[in-house]
């Protein structure tokens, strides 16, 4: 299975959750809060649902608590997707 890419996280928060007009995710987004790009908890949920059941893996209970930018969501989901971790372990942490 390949590896979760920006454009590929971007494109799902566009189907999941809607884009804010406020939301400018075609700069440099990678270390901005979901928060301050216009997404809630709820819409991060949606997210990582959709992550879950695309990429087959188990991100955790506590995945949108500790995913809070868009690099730490796509580096929970790769360590997930290559085995670095057990999903529900919590050792990818956000930076």
């Amino acid at each position: 299975m390949p590896l979760l890419t920006v454009p590929d996280l971007l494109t799902l928060l566009r189907e999941c959750a809607g884009e804010e007009e406020s939301a400018d995710l075609e700069g440099d987004v990678e270390d901005v809060a979901f928060d301050a790009l216009g997404y809630d908890s709820l819409a991060l949920l949606n997210t990582v649902g959709r992550i879950e059941r695309d990429y087959g893996i188990r991100l955790g209970d506590d995945a949108v608590e500790r995913a809070t930018t868009p690099r730490a969501l796509i580096e929970l989901t790769n360590a997930a997707l290559t085995g670095a971790f057990p999903s529900a372990g919590g050792a990818a942490r956000d930076k």
